[in-house]
């Protein structure tokens, strides 16, 4: 290879950019800091953006920290996916390669996919998740090696970047949150036109106040000036640097150029243009050099040498000499940390090989690819297939591009590249009637193709169809975000289809319009599916078949539940398990467990569940994972079993964290808020939803989040709060695709904020307007809440005049809709007893055995809130329809209600009991007499919840507690129950450690027990 050689162009002396320098050490000392930085560093091509990050980057050394840098490849016209990323994860790994090792330590399979060094990336089927889970975990693979060095990732020429670079850059900049970490990129603005691909990723960045923008100028005459006598090493007289400077006009590259052409005397032989300067350079060569630049020209941003060696059949010692002189000429210039060439500046290289003849071009293409072909080890082997593909199709050769460009787009789909998969896939459409014959035949669908399973042939002998690529792009464009090309790419495969007799390949490409529609927002999708379902019908168990009733039935599920439902996903899985689909049967039997539970066969329905949760996650099946831990706790939590979908809700944040499962994270968050809503862990449950609507990128999760957000405010007494939030869930979701999980909860909620904004003519209208469309089978933990709410409303509205216009009418209509309504769960017991309690109050004939029974109900059930309401309604109606010797038992009730609206901070629940309190002249706080020498009798303890908090402060549970004190179970709950609201608290835990801290217990009556 080449020793030392001079570099006659480049100034040694770095001019201006003094503000830009000062703005990139300003982000270096923030990210030292442990403050993430963006930045983008824009200019037209040779302003010096190159070179004021070369500047940048080695002051960065100096100070300690470690640069990475990438740049975006250019092949022909077309980007290597990740290239730059790639390239720099290679740098990391070589600077730092036992912290990067550590921190990609466990997703080894996944991250290969950037870093091939890293590991074989693991096979298996595609999913929209995959590309998220690729970029979170890329994220976090930066944020633990920047945890303890400060890391500068640098890509260049992101004009060039492929769409999966693009969306990874867009990714990184909006969630890095922690590390010494600069993200820093480069661009051309001149080339960024109206349609440039980049131009809605710099729109996008623009946007958010995280990124910084840089947009070099040009030189000014001063500039140029001290530029050209560095270039020079003397000063150079003014009309030579007045000269240049009119002639750059203040362009650093060109400047170089005019600087280099004038000393060395061509200056006369200028033409007017400044790329026929460049060309005059590269003619000044002697001829082998001149052929070398060519060929290096049109392989790329950068050529390996012994590629180029292969490519110029020059002897070794003729190569090196031509190399030599482009390299002293700064033409040429090594490749940084690689074995090879490339052009000094990019402009060069594109006027070099605009310049090539089109036969010229195709020829040095072909001898790219033969060479290649002949030694695929030439190249990394991440780069090989794409570079091959492009070779060959500029070649103009369609036999040979064909199946090279269908290998290319299996590589990008193994690295998750979609968008690059999906352009190579047009490609091959493109190329298909072009290539002979004989070469189609040859290429087989289980090479080159994975969407779906062979429909009634073997694929190892039938020969690859056009439409099998016109399946396999409609995938690709839907995992990419692409929908409408892929919806259009449906459209004409079942155009084509509508003249063969293929009811599989039919169906699944209905499946597909079923996906693409309902996240396009063109309606529910169930046209689609119901179309698919008639097409299987009669026909014998496939994966198709098998995919077809598992749609069916999770749609159903979600919009539709009923017995046909519940047969549909026995089906699912019964055909699912016959072919052999591991990943539809998952799915189904979650589906299917789920319909068990919701038509009250709870625990088969539940054990289905935790089988899939419990094998997927011994399989590291991540397509299946995260729903397992949002469907199952989210039926778990539908029967009221809270304390037990917390558990496997936290399981599922570590997992889906851990994993790079964003949205499945973000909802498990929002299944967690409302649990943690229901078990009276209310600052929790705020949290989770906020992270909800961070993490969601679908309405899903984010409506959610802003559901529970919306309860929370109005439970405190916030109601333009929870107005606000109400909007933004009812936004998310749309009215596109009307699901009961969705629209029940929000007309729960409207009906609520309407009531307490006095609008109960609007209240009602809602209810009407939900009874109307009557609830589904399986969606009682949505409307029990909806008709307590409306049945609380009509009673608190019981003295209003204004009110009593259609009161009737209305309570009949929910006592109907109770008496529909099923009620397997104790939850649902529950909330059947208070519903009608407050029917009853509505109409004045509510007593306290009414509610005392709705009390007893509530007493056995992990739920605070619903406690203190009813324990208030109690209260209230003993001081109404009780007698005198009812007045301690209402002030203990109200005592317990007072303590948990205040430690909820539930301010219409703690002012309506306070106020009670005082009208009925009650004390809220037990007297104190002077110097108690118990600590029991100062919280207001029986002698009886004495006994049992010593137990629980032992970590005992119910049963051992009633065991030990010759009790119910159920006895004992109450009595947990009553100890938690006096202590103000909201769990066993923090009750024992009250206990433990006002020394109510020795240490020798606290003895450590079972937890059960």
């Amino acid at each position: 290879m080449l020793g030392p050689v001079e570099t006659r162009s480049v100034s040694p002396v770095f001019v201006g950019r003094a503000e830009e320098l000062g703005t990139l050490y300003d982000a270096l000392a923030r990210a030292c800091e442990g403050e993430p930085q963006a930045l983008l560093i824009g200019g037209e091509a040779g302003v010096g953006k190159t070179r004021l990050v070369e500047e940048f980057a080695a002051a960065a050394r100096d100070r300690g920290a470690v640069v990475a840098l990438g740049g975006c490849v250019e092949i022909g016209a077309d980007g290597l996916p990740f290239a730059p990323f790639s390239t720099a994860l290679r740098a990391l790994r070589r600077d730092l390669p036992g912290e990067l090792a550590t921190a990609s330590a466990g997703q080894e399979e996944e991250l290969a996919r950037l870093l091939p060094e890293l590991g074989e990336s693991r096979a298996g089927r595609h999913d929209e998740e995959g590309m998220a889970r690729l970029f979170e975990l890329t994220a976090r693979l930066l944020e633990r090696v920047a945890a303890e060095h400060t890391v500068v990732l640098a890509l260049e020429d992101l004009h060039w970047a492929d769409a999966s670079t693009r969306h990874l850059l867009s990714y990184l900049v909006r969630t890095l949150r922690t590390g010494r970490l600069i993200v820093l990129a480069t661009y051309r603005s001149d080339d960024i036109h109206r349609r440039h691909p980049l131009r809605p990723l710099l729109a996008e960045l623009d946007r958010l106040r995280t990124i910084r923008r840089l947009e070099l100028a040009r030189f000014n005459r001063d500039e140029v000036g001290r530029q050209v006598a560095g270039i020079l090493a003397h000063e150079p007289e003014p009309d030579q640097v007045d000269a240049i400077f009119q002639r750059s006009d203040g362009n650093a590259f060109f400047v170089e150029e005019l600087a280099v052409a004038d000393h060395e005397g061509c200056r006369t032989g200028l033409t007017d243009t400044l790329r026929d300067l460049l060309l005059v350079r590269v003619e000044g060569l002697p001829e082998p050099a001149q052929h070398v630049a060519r060929i290096v020209a049109e392989g790329g941003s950068t050529v390996e040498y012994r590629l180029l060696a292969a490519v110029a059949r020059l002897a070794e010692d003729d190569l090196i000499e031509a190399l030599r002189t482009a390299v002293n000429a700064s033409i040429l210039a090594p490749a940084p940390g690689g074995d090879g060439y490339r052009f000094r500046h990019s402009l060069v290289r594109e006027a070099v090989s605009d310049d090539l003849l089109p036969g010229e071009r195709s020829r040095l293409n072909r001898r790219y690819a033969e060479v290649l072909e002949t030694d695929p080890a030439l190249v990394p082997a991440d780069q090989r297939a794409t570079r091959l593909a492009s070779y060959w199709y500029h070649a103009h050769d369609a036999a040979k591009a064909l199946p090279a460009v269908l290998e290319a787009s299996v590589e990008a789909r193994r690295r998750h590249a979609y968008s690059e998969q999906l352009r190579l896939l047009e490609r091959a459409m493109e190329l298909w009637d072009s290539a002979p014959e004989a070469v189609r035949t040859a290429l087989r669908p289980v090479d080159y193709t994975e969407v779906y399973p062979p429909c009634g042939c073997d694929p190892a002998t039938t020969a690859l169809r056009h439409l099998d690529l016109l399946a396999e792009a409609a995938v690709a464009g839907r995992l990419c975000g692409e929908r409408e090309r892929a919806l259009k790419i449906t459209k004409r495969a079942l155009r084509l289809l509508e003249d063969e007799d293929d009811p599989l390949r039919t169906a699944w490409f209905w499946i597909q319009r079923s996906r693409l529609v309902q996240r396009l927002a063109r309606g529910d999708g169930w046209q689609e599916i119901a179309t698919a379902q008639e097409l299987v019908r009669g026909l014998p168990p496939s994966e198709v078949h098998a995919e077809v009733l598992a749609t069916a039935a999770h749609w159903s599920m979600l919009r539709e539940p009923g017995p046909e439902t519940l047969t549909a996903a026995e089906r699912a899985v019964e055909y699912a398990r016959m072919v052999g689909a591991d990943e539809i049967e998952s799915n189904a039997r979650l589906t299917l467990g789920g319909l068990m539970v919701e038509a009250g066969q709870i625990e088969a329905g539940l054990a289905h569940m935790y089988e899939v949760r419990d094998e997927v996650v011994a399989r590291g099946l991540a397509v299946v994972l995260g729903r397992s831990h949002v469907n199952l706790p989210s039926t778990l939590e539908g029967i009221g079993r809270s304390e037990e979908a917390v558990a496997i809700l936290r399981e599922g944040l570590g997992l889906t964290r851990r994993m790079g499962l964003t949205e499945s994270e973000g909802w498990v968050h929002g299944n967690l808020a409302e649990s943690l809503i229901s078990l009276g862990r209310w600052d929790e449950a705020a949290e989770a939803a906020v992270s909800a609507q961070r993490l969601g990128q679908t309405a899903g999760p984010y409506g959610s989040g802003a559901n529970s957000q919306a309860f929370l405010a109005l439970a405190r007494g916030e109601v333009s709060e929870a107005a606000r939030h109400l909007a933004e869930a009812r936004a998310s979701y749309g009215p596109h695709d009307p699901m009961p999980q969705h629209d029940l909860p929000i007309s729960c909620l409207t009906v609520a904020v309407a009531a307490a904004e006095g609008r109960l003519a609007d209240a009602r209208a809602e209810l009407a307007r939900t009874l109307a469309s009557g609830f589904p089978l399986g969606t009682q933990r949505y409307a029990w809440p909806l008709l307590l709410q409306s049945a609380t409303a009509e009673a608190d509205a019981r003295a209003l005049h204004a009110a009593r216009d259609g009161r009737e009418q209305v309570l009949h209509a929910i006592f109907s809709a109770v008496k529909r309504l099923t009620t397997h769960a104790p939850v649902w017991l529950a909330h059947e007893r208070w519903v009608r309690a407050e029917l009853l109050r509505a109409e004045g004939r509510s007593t306290p055995a009414t509610w005392s029974d709705v009390v007893t109900a509530f007493e056995v059930l992990d739920r605070p809130y619903d406690l203190a309401r009813v324990r208030y309604r109690l209260a209230e109606s003993l001081l109404t329809g009780g007698g005198e010797d009812e007045r301690d038992r209402a002030t203990e009730l109200l005592r317990l209600a007072h303590t948990v609206a205040r430690h909820l901070g539930a301010r219409p629940l703690d002012d309506a009991a306070t106020a009670l309190a005082r009208r009925a002249r009650l004390p809220l706080t037990p007297a104190t007499e002077p110097g108690p020498t118990d600590p029991a009798d100062a919280l207001g303890l029986t002698s009886r919840e004495r006994d049992v908090l010593r137990l629980v402060a032992a970590g005992h549970t119910n049963r051992r507690i009633a065991e030990e004190l010759f009790i119910s179970p159920k006895t004992a709950s109450v009595h947990v129950s009553n100890i938690l609201g006096k202590l103000g608290v909201s769990g066993r835990g923090e009750a024992a450690a009250v206990a433990h801290r006002v020394g109510l217990f020795p240490a020798e009556m606290v003895m450590p027990g079972p937890t059960g």
